[in-house]
C-alpha cells in the first residue's frame, strides 16, 4: 500500500523539502505525491529520532543480566517516545557484564531487531576524578582481554560506541579500537587538553555528553571542554537545561556548529510514572526533571529527544532546522550510519510528527503508525 503524508512540514535530515508531503510505499520512502492521503494536523514530519546513549527504559537497565529480549523492548519504549534507532548503553560494570551485553548486541543484530543500531559501553575505563553516578569500584584501566573483547565485538555489532577516559587507556590501545572499527568517545575524564589531543590524534573521534563529568574549559587549560569545542569531533549534549545551562549549550553551538548531536542519557524510568528506581544498589530519585541519587548527584536524565529538541529551539535560540539535525543526520554520522536519521527517497520510512509546540504527535516505524 501506497500512503502519502501531507499537513505538515517535511525535513527529511538535511533541509526542508518544497512540497509539504511524504510518501512511503511497501516500508520505504518514495518520491511523488500519489496514494491513500494521511492528512496531519500542522507541525513537522522528520525522521525517526537517533539517540546514541540509552541506558535504560520501560523501568530496565541494560545491565549484566541483559538479554536480546531485553534489547528489543528497549528499542520498542523509545521508539515510542519518538527514538526510532538507538545505541541501548551500558554504563562502568564487570568484564562478565560486558561480555553478557556484548553477546546480547550480538544477537539482537543478527535477529534484525527493529531500532537497534549496536551497543555504547560507557566505561569502565573512566577517571574516578569524574564518575558521576558510575561505581568507583568498578572503574579500572583497560587491559589486553578488555581490548581483545571490544575489538572482537566490533566486528559482529552494527556499530560499537565506547566511551573511555584517556587516562585509563593508552594511545595505542585507543589506535587498535579505531582500526577495528570501535567509534572511541572521551567521557568521564580530567584530562588536559594536550591529552585529549593526543586521544583525538590517536583515533577518538567524539565527546561523550559534553560539559558534563570532564575538565571544564579554564583560560590556561582549555580541558576536555576546550578540546571537544576546537577539533573536528562530535559530541554528545544533554539537553534538558539541567545538565546543561542554555547559555552554555548556546556558546557550544557558536564555537561548534556542525558537530553536536543530542543525547538522552535515558534511564529506566523513560516511559514510566515510576518516582524512584535502583542502581547497582543505589536508588536514583526523579524530582522535577531531574534524576539524582540521594547526595544530589546527577544520574542520568529524565528526557526524550522531542524534548531535548523542545529546548534547543525554544530555550537555546537553535535553528528549528539544525536542531531536528541534532536529533536525526548528526548522531547517525557520528556512527557513521548513513541509513539512518533520513528520509531521503529509498530510506526505511521511521519518521514522527512533531507539532507546532515540538511536542510528539506520533511515530511511524517501517511506514506502519504505533503511536
Amino acid at each position: 500500500m501506497t500512503t502519502t503524508f501531507t499537513g505538515a512540514r517535511v525535513f527529511d535530515g538535511g533541509a526542508f523539502l518544497t512540497e509539504a508531503c511524504l510518501t512511503v510505499a511497501d516500508g520505504r520512502v518514495i518520491t511523488g505525491n500519489f496514494g491513500a492521503v494521511v492528512q496531519l494536523d500542522g507541525g513537522y514530519i522528520l525522521p525517526g529520532l537517533v539517540d546514541l546513549q540509552v541506558n535504560g527504559g520501560g523501568g530496565q537497565m541494560v545491565n549484566g543480566q541483559t538479554t536480546a529480549d531485553d534489547l528489543r523492548r528497549l528499542c520498542d519504549v523509545h521508539a515510542r517516545l519518538g527514538t526510532t534507532s538507538i545505541l541501548p548503553t551500558l554504563i562502568t560494570d564487570t568484564p562478565d557484564a560486558t561480555a553478557t551485553v556484548l553477546a546480547a548486541g550480538i544477537k539482537a543484530a543478527a535477529q534484525g531487531v527493529p531500532g537497534f543500531l549496536g551497543l555504547h559501553l560507557e566505561g569502565p575505563h573512566l577517571d574516578p576524578r569524574r564518575k558521576g553516578a558510575h561505581d568507583a569500584a568498578l572503574i579500572r584501566s583497560m587491559t589486553d582481554d578488555d581490548l581483545n573483547r571490544l575489538c572482537d565485538g566490533a566486528k559482529h555489532l552494527p556499530s560499537l560506541l565506547v566511551t573511555l577516559a584517556p587516562e585509563s587507556v593508552t594511545p595505542d590501545q585507543i589506535t587498535a579500537l579505531s582500526r577495528a572499527g570501535v567509534i572511541v568517545s572521551l567521557g568521564h575524564s580530567d584530562c588536559s587538553l594536550a591529552t585529549a589531543q593526543s586521544a583525538f590524534q590517536a583515533g577518538a573521534s567524539c565527546v561523550t555528553h559534553l560539559f558534563n563529568a570532564m575538565s571544564q574549559l579554564g583560560n590556561r587549560e582549555p580541558g576536555l571542554v576546550g578540546a571537544a569545542l576546537t577539533h573536528p569531533v562530535h559530541a554528545g549534549l544533554i539537553a534538558d537545561g539541567i545538565h546543561v545551562a542554555p547559555e552554555a549549550m548556546r556558546i557550544a553551538m557558536a564555537a561548534q556548529p556542525e558537530q553536536i548531536f543530542l543525547v538522552s542519557d535515558a534511564m529506566a524510568i523513560s516511559g514510566t510514572n515510576t518516582a524512584k528506581f535502583t542502581l547497582a544498589g543505589r536508588q536514583i530519585l526523579r524530582q522535577q526533571g531531574r534524576l539524582t541519587l540521594e547526595d544530589g548527584t546527577l544520574a542520568g536524565a529524565d528526557l526524550t529527544l522531542p524534548q531535548a529538541i523542545q529546548v534547543m529551539v525554544q530555550k537555546v535560540g537553535t535553528p528549528i532546522e539544525t536542531a531536528f539535525a541534532m536529533a536525526t543526520t548528526r548522531p547517525a554520522a557520528c556512527i557513521k550510519r548513513g541509513d539512518v536519521g533520513s528520509l531521503r527517497p529509498g530510506a526505511v520510512a521511521d519518521f514522527v510528527h512533531l507539532d507546532s509546540d515540538l511536542a510528539l504527535r506520533g511515530v511511524w516505524r517501517g511506514g506502519q503508525k504505533i503511536l
